[in-house]
């Protein structure tokens, strides 16, 4: 509980110097997030399995052709994928979360990869198992997802990160879909935050494992502790890189920051995954700005 409200009150910090640093940059904002979609695609398919690379991700999303080939699921997935995450960056500060909404998400993600069940929640005889765990009844669905909102909505006075964090496990644990769960619910996670005035996060392909261990700490204690510190340290992330350009900063790698400082790369590693300096992760590579004290 500390914890996380020690890396809220460092968010709300990282929040107020963002925005006085985005003030007039509406352009590279847009930037930013144009080029943030392709590593947002890649890593929440990647999660659910895909084979494709980040290379291979953004030359689908620039019309490249590939070195291999790639089957038509992988190639909608990435697009679909790409289309949700762009509305969602426009649109979320315009309307509320709702059912509907949730629904119109679906339905651009599984547009001709399966389009018997695009936008629409399990029903009749659709039970679906999450590893070990059978999902509830089709006919609780909306009634659970109903209380879902009810309740983050509810709770608008408590941190985002305690918040963000057991809606996406509770809209996990309901699989309201058939197909898509894992990417809707992540990208709901975007769409929350943007509309109450938090960054994007992305919740990166190499944090898989911590990941799934958060929905198994949840279904075997009801605690989010695990979840929790990850939605914490992709906000961290997310506004590490965006201050990093926001405020005009040179960016190297932290390799050669290192060098450049003659401290030990390995070191700064382990800090940078526990998010103690403002490193962020970019195409896979830590970076950091060269003037970082």
């Amino acid at each position: 509980m500390a914890k996380t409200l020690n890396v809220y009150k460092k968010i709300s910090s990282l929040r107020e110097r963002y925005y006085k640093a985005s003030l007039g940059k509406e352009a590279l904002l847009q930037l930013i997030a144009e080029t943030e979609i392709a590593e947002q695609v890649y890593n929440s398919n990647a999660i659910e399995n895909s084979t494709l690379t980040l290379e291979e991700t953004e030359k689908i999303l620039l019309q490249i052709d590939l070195d291999r080939y790639i089957n038509e699921r992988e190639i909608f997935e990435t697009k679909n994928l790409a289309r949700v995450v762009s509305y969602i960056n426009k649109k979320a500060k315009e309307q509320e979360l709702t059912l509907d909404v949730i629904l119109l998400l679906h339905k651009m993600l599984i547009s001709n990869i399966r389009d018997d069940i695009a936008g629409r929640f399990r029903k009749d005889n659709e039970f679906v198992r999450v590893g070990n765990y059978i999902a509830p009844n089709p006919k609780e669905i909306i009634g659970q997802l109903e209380e879902m909102l009810s309740e983050y909505n509810a709770a608008s006075h408590e941190n985002i990160i305690k918040r963000i964090a057991k809606f996406h496990l509770d809209f996990e644990h309901a699989h309201p879909f058939c197909d898509g769960n894992g990417r809707i619910g992540r990208v709901l996670n975007n769409y929350l935050l943007i509309r109450e005035g938090f960054v994007p996060i992305n919740i990166k392909f190499i944090d898989r494992k911590k990941y799934y261990e958060a929905f198994r700490e949840y279904d075997a204690k009801g605690t989010a502790a695990t979840m929790e510190e990850i939605v914490g340290k992709a906000l961290t992330n997310s506004y590490y890189r965006r201050l990093a350009y926001l405020e005009g900063k040179k960016i190297i790698t932290l390799a050669d920051y290192a060098k450049q400082n003659k401290l030990s790369h390995s070191n700064l590693i382990n800090k940078a995954g526990r998010q103690t300096i403002e490193a962020f992760l970019e195409k896979g590579v830590w970076k950091i700005g060269a003037d970082f004290k």
